[in-house]
């Protein structure tokens, strides 16, 4: 059924409200994470592959999802695609990130992709990308995220994110936590023999002190240990995929991730989106020492641990502006609740100045006002929208 590209989106996006755990839809419709996607993704650039790269969520363009060396997929593609599988999403009632993992693998397939890096999402085990048998899978770190699908622990997480393993493929691990990494291991066996009985678990934990030390072009001492994930990933690949050490050198000296730490004039975005982000965020703050008065527009989704982020933001910016980013207003969070938090005295005391300016538009004309530095964050949401405001392409 042919449609056009709005369209498209408009059939998929509403199919969001709905997360199903389940893998049956993929395989009837047709494995790495975030800045470590990307830096394995450009070594085998470099290498001379041809390479897909499927990632979420995007910023501003759905097309930033689906990519062949480094070229979005095309909204005609985007409509086409759509339209060829519009009856089997609809009879089984697929969900947004089952029918778009099936639109990238379709699409890697037209463009003639060599080898392709896909992004888990939220989770692991019944993630919709676990359909395919990959050359390697990996697990960068465990993070309190998505807890209402993936557990209230991040042992529980851990358990989930464990499911990518597969028999005979090596399974790459950053997790420093060594109960945490117990938990991985474990897992990562349970699910091989699930798989196959007499299948093999290939378990590889990076040392808990390795950090890449060779060129790297991303911000923030966090990426030192992403990119040691992502030279593991490389590493456990087989031969003929196996990049050289001066290619991933290149590689990872040149790679760009937009929204994190990501420096445009005296703005600074990051898509820190839970705790740990954030955490990341205030040490990478602390070693960049950006231009004072350092002032912050945060928006994050209400179903976040919000609080925390909040209190671990304050203690490195000079004035927080509080709002809610359009394309998130209905999963923003709750203004009046935000409100009465900001009055409530038995809140951390706080170290910046914080206002709550609801409507978008005032909100970023507030936070530039005597502002040495801009931060945007929370939220790829919040990041997106302020970049589309201003004008700026990812």
């Amino acid at each position: 059924m042919p449609i056009s590209y709005d369209e498209a989106l408009d059939f998929l996006f509403p199919r969001t409200t709905t997360i199903k755990f389940g893998l049956a839809n993929t395989r009837a419709l047709l494995k790495a994470q975030g800045s470590v996607s990307t830096l394995v993704c450009e070594a085998l650039r470099e290498a001379g592959w041809r390479v897909g790269l499927y990632t979420s969520p995007h910023l501003i363009s759905f097309r930033e999802r689906i990519r062949v060396d480094g070229v979005p997929i095309t909204e005609e593609a985007v409509a086409m695609w759509t339209g060829r599988l519009l009856s089997p999403i609809l009879e089984r009632k697929a969900t947004f990130f089952e029918a778009t993992t099936a639109l990238a693998f379709a699409d890697f397939a037209a463009r003639g992709a060599e080898i392709a890096v896909v992004e888990v999402g939220l989770g692991g085990r019944l993630d919709s990308t676990n359909v395919i048998r990959p050359l390697v899978s990996g697990v960068t770190k465990i993070a309190r995220d998505h807890m209402k699908y993936l557990g209230d622990t991040l042992e529980l997480i851990a358990c989930e994110k464990a499911g990518i393993a597969k028999p005979g493929v090596p399974f790459v691990i950053g997790e420093k936590d060594p109960g945490l990494v117990a938990v991985l291991r474990r897992e990562a066996k349970r699910a091989v023999a699930r798989a196959d009985s007499r299948g093999r678990a290939d378990v590889r934990v990076l040392p808990a002190d390795y950090e890449w030390c060779g060129p790297l072009s991303l911000s923030g001492p966090h990426q030192r240990r992403n990119a040691a994930v992502a030279h593991g990933i490389l590493c456990a690949l087989p031969t003929p995929y196996r990049p050289a050490m001066e290619e991933i050198e290149r590689a990872f000296g040149a790679a760009r991730v937009p929204g994190r730490l990501d420096r445009r004039g005296r703005w600074l975005f990051d898509v820190a989106h839970n705790p740990d982000g954030m955490r990341s965020l205030v040490n990478s703050i602390a070693a960049m020492r950006p231009a004072r008065p350092l002032h912050a527009l945060v928006s994050i989704l209400g179903d976040k641990e919000w609080p925390d982020m909040l209190v671990q933001l304050d203690q490195a910016i000079d004035r927080g502006v509080l709002t809610i980013a359009p394309t998130a207003a209905a999963r923003g969070w709750d203004i009046e609740w935000l409100g009465r938090w900001l009055k409530d005295p038995r809140r951390p005391p706080a170290h910046a100045d914080w206002s709550l300016i609801p409507d978008f538009n005032e909100a970023i004309a507030t936070v530039q006002e005597g502002a040495g530095t801009v931060l945007v964050t929370g939220s790829f949401h919040t990041v997106g929208d302020v970049m589309t405001a201003l004008g700026m392409d990812v």
